[in-house]
């Protein structure tokens, strides 16, 4: 069994639980009494008109089936690329492909789309021909002349069926070759590798400390807060337990992140934990390969999120959007579930990198003239977040070699980690325009004045477009922890619970170490 891969018995219904249930969306007094969050939402907007693109519809296939030819099996889905556009902007296209070290194959592509386009021609052509002979045969005719088109319709009927199944590989063909094309890049992203960001805004200074520190793992241990070595004989390397104060303080995290950002307009969600395949694909990750990040399920077309980002995108999938119910902006909670292949080092000790943890991310839907301005909104609220748990942070313009394939555009947030003696990375926020939604199948219509048509009286709805997508960590939990754990520490080995935290936290304000 492949290290990625979950054996689940068949017969057994897989659940994962998940915290929503002890999620308290409100400070709870100084006692430990836990109570529930109760807060009127703003009224649901119409959102669909109707359902789009049923050829988008997933196929179930064998998880087993993980390499695929340049010529295999039919896509389980297909991406509304505009080809044309990729055609008549090759240059720009073949250096953004540079730019971000992408391996795709741009003159494959090219030359499969001009093979189809001239196909195409030729099926429309036999398709004319066949018509023609088909409205002679309604004259009348001569025998002899009555018998050649009927088998000059066969011989065109037989082309013409040859033909359509070549051009159903050759689109498929497409498709294959033409999804590993990335996003096109943000006109002001730094060139080159992640060496090249650029820092775009940082927040206060190093925490001088007068006695010798402590990394999170020994704070976590001397507080009796995290306990790795059990979890690694119950599951594996890279989890962890959370004990008494570290349990509150996840909760607490969690909640006033929510309650930070629902002010803003976002909309709390819980999501599925466990999704397709193909809608990991559309939003622009990798389930399948020797280096995947995803963990799939064996037996199944299934896989568990690496992120809530992946079933938000698929919340409005194959849809058509009121205009008039743009922007949507939801901020989800979910657990999270990564293989970190490849990683090593001390960089990955202790909480840094696991293989699951808990986190609130954002999400935004709307219209293409808004999405800068709410990648802008998304930082700021991850800014003004960090900046009120007192962090020293920067706020990084990612250079084009460390975009991942969806982003047009990512800011990463790097947090001062005294046990590490560096910054690490807690949040990144990444618009990525419509490559989500062209492979996802989200539209919107505008509410444009209907336009009469060539028919008297008859009126033509305007044409939809794509909608764009934008994602943002609210709260990583473990890279949080990390920071508030080492960063807060005092002297005699308790840790302050930062102020906005403390009405989370039945007015805890200090972590002391425990009497023995």
């Amino acid at each position: 069994m492949s290290l990625h891969k979950l054996r689940l018995a068949a017969a057994v219904p897989v659940t994962i639980s998940t915290f929503s249930s002890r999620l308290f969306l409100k400070p709870f007094p100084n006692t430990l009494t836990l109570g529930l969050f109760s807060r009127r939402l703003q009224p649901r907007k119409p959102l669909l008109v109707r359902a789009f693109s049923a050829s988008a519809a997933v196929q179930d296939i064998p998880a087993n089936q993980t390499t695929v030819s340049s010529v295999a099996r039919r896509p389980q889905w297909k991406a509304s690329i505009d080809f044309k556009w990729i055609r008549d902007n090759k240059e720009a296209v073949e250096i953004n492909i540079k730019n971000r070290n992408s391996n795709a194959d741009l003159d494959a592509v090219l030359e499969l789309y001009e093979n189809m386009v001239n196909l195409q021609k030729e099926v429309e052509r036999l398709r004319e021909e066949r018509n023609n002979v088909a409205k002679k045969m309604k004259g009348k005719l001569e025998p002899s002349e009555r018998d050649r088109l009927v088998e000059e319709g066969k011989y065109l009927k037989e082309s013409l069926v040859s033909l359509e199944e070549d051009l159903v590989k050759l689109k498929d063909e497409l498709q294959h070759v033409a999804q590993s094309i990335p996003n096109m890049t943000h006109p002001d992203v730094p060139v080159g590798g992640e060496d090249s960001s650029a820092i775009r805004k940082e927040v206060g200074c190093p925490r001088e400390f007068n006695f010798p520190i402590k990394d999170h793992l020994q704070l976590g241990k001397d507080l009796d807060l995290i306990d790795f070595d059990s979890a690694a004989e119950v599951s594996g390397s890279k989890f962890f337990y959370l004990k008494n104060e570290a349990v509150l303080l996840e909760m607490a995290l969690l909640n006033w992140t929510l309650s930070q950002v629902m002010k803003k307009g976002y909309t709390p969600l819980t999501t599925p934990e466990i999704v397709r395949s193909s809608i990991v694909e559309k939003c622009g990750f990798q389930p399948r390969g020797d280096n995947t990040q995803v963990y799939s399920i064996d037996g199944t077309d299934q896989c568990l999120i690496g992120t809530a980002e992946i079933p938000l995108g698929g919340i409005h999938m194959d849809s058509i959007l009121l205009e008039s119910a743009l922007p949507l902006k939801y901020i989800a909670f979910s657990h999270c579930f990564r293989t970190e292949a490849g990683a090593a080092g001390a960089a990955t000790k202790g909480l840094y990198r696991v293989h699951q943890f808990s986190k609130a991310e954002m999400f935004v839907i709307c219209r293409p003239e808004d999405s800068e301005f709410f990648h802008h909104e998304l930082i700021q609220i991850e800014e003004d977040l960090f900046t009120s748990l007192g962090l020293h942070f920067k706020t990084l313009d990612m250079a084009t070699a460390d975009l991942g394939a969806p982003a047009y555009r990512k800011f990463d947030i790097e947090a001062w980690m005294p046990g590490f003696g560096r910054f690490g990375e807690i949040s990144s926020a990444s618009n990525c325009t419509d490559y989500q939604s062209r492979r996802l199948g989200i539209r919107y219509r505008p509410s444009e004045p209907l336009q009469t048509g060539p028919n008297k009286g008859k009126a033509n709805l305007p044409a939809t477009k794509f909608v764009h997508t934008l994602n943002a960590t609210a709260c990583a939990v473990p890279r949080m922890m990390v920071c508030l754990l080492e960063n807060y520490q005092q002297e005699d080995g308790s840790v302050v619970i930062p102020e906005p935290l403390r009405p989370f936290m039945g007015g805890i304000e200090l972590i002391k170490p425990k009497l023995k």
